[in-house]
């Protein structure tokens, strides 16, 4: 994770002759009793879109939800046929 406990992730998946058009984010905290949070949001772009987020008072265990996540948006080409790409925060 980056410094003071914090990571931040978006990517971005376009494809205007298809359609499509999708933002995802991720973000993982520390609070204050030491459980890392990951908080996901993913919506068409310029909606308010969904999201969730999940608590765990292993790091190990959220450092495997994260790979899953950009295993996921990795795929997306395969899936959606639009490819994520990382957007500069």
């Amino acid at each position: 994770m980056a410094a003071h406990g914090e990571l931040r992730e978006r990517w971005r998946a376009t494809d205007l002759a298809r359609n499509i058009a999708r933002d995802y984010e991720l973000l993982v905290t520390t609070d204050l009793f030491g459980w890392t949070l990951v908080e996901r949001q993913w919506r068409r772009i310029g909606t308010a879109g969904q999201h969730t987020r999940t608590s765990f008072a292993n790091a190990q265990d959220a450092a495997r939800l994260i790979a899953a996540i950009r295993q996921r948006r990795a795929s997306a080409h395969r899936r959606i046929g639009a490819e994520y790409t990382r957007i500069q925060l």
